[in-house]
């Protein structure tokens, strides 16, 4: 009886789910193309945050099929929506975050109160409060993306050297602006006017004292 022939083990690149990092090359490619191209996928963000999940979820059943080149696919997607301005996703992973930090809180107190010791208690109160603050701050986080705060600025005067200050010589220096402004608007001017009287030179200074007549007096005897 002949026997069916086996069909060949498929390869490694060929099973489902991926777990080969992506990587595209051309027979044309030079060597220094090949090494730009593993640099550029090396500093990646989609491959370092897939060496997160991949690593957190390798002894999970989640993790079993795990695509590497789809979750690398996913998270290009993602971070190409957040450049459009689209923070659905964003806005989503925060809700959800809030929702999980709040289960949290819930467990850790009900293992605090179910504790009869102290140390015990104190310590799952502690984690307790914790995610209760972190879930604080992830839903302050969604807020403020959902309704940014409106930031009112003044204008400051920033000088790259030394700058010197002098407010009695700026307001002496404003206020003969103003004077200057107000003679060219009145069309007069304060210049001294010429003296009209007969000059100094044709003065006589120190007249010569002419003679004084007899007077007359009472005569006082000599002794």
């Amino acid at each position: 009886m002949a026997r069916k022939p086996k069909k060949p083990a498929a390869s490694e690149t060929e099973k489902f789910p991926r777990k080969h990092v992506p990587l595209t090359l051309r027979e044309s490619d030079s060597e220094d193309a090949v090494g730009r191209k593993f640099a550029a996928l090396l500093r990646s963000p989609e491959l370092a945050a897939s060496r997160v999940i991949s690593a957190a979820e390798n002894n999970t059943e989640l993790g079993k099929f795990l695509d590497v080149p789809g979750l690398h696919d996913e998270l290009r997607s993602q971070a190409a929506a957040v450049n459009r301005g689209d923070l659905s996703q964003a806005e989503a992973m925060l809700a959800n975050q809030a929702t999980a930090l709040q289960s949290l809180f819930a467990r850790l107190t009900e293992k605090a109160l179910g504790t009869n010791y102290m140390p015990q208690f104190e310590g799952f109160m502690r984690m307790a409060l914790r995610a209760q603050s972190q879930c604080r701050a992830t839903l302050e986080t969604l807020a403020a993306i959902k309704n940014p705060p409106v930031v009112y600025a003044r204008q400051a005067n920033v000088t790259t050297g030394p700058q010197q200050i002098n407010n009695g010589m700026a307001a002496a220096s404003r206020a003969r602006e103003i004077e200057t402004e107000q003679t060219q608007l009145s069309g007069e001017t304060h210049e001294l006017l010429s003296d009209a009287r007969t000059s100094g030179d044709a003065c006589r200074v120190n007249p010569t004292l002419e003679a004084l007549g007899e007077v007359d007096r009472a005569e006082v005897p000599q002794r």
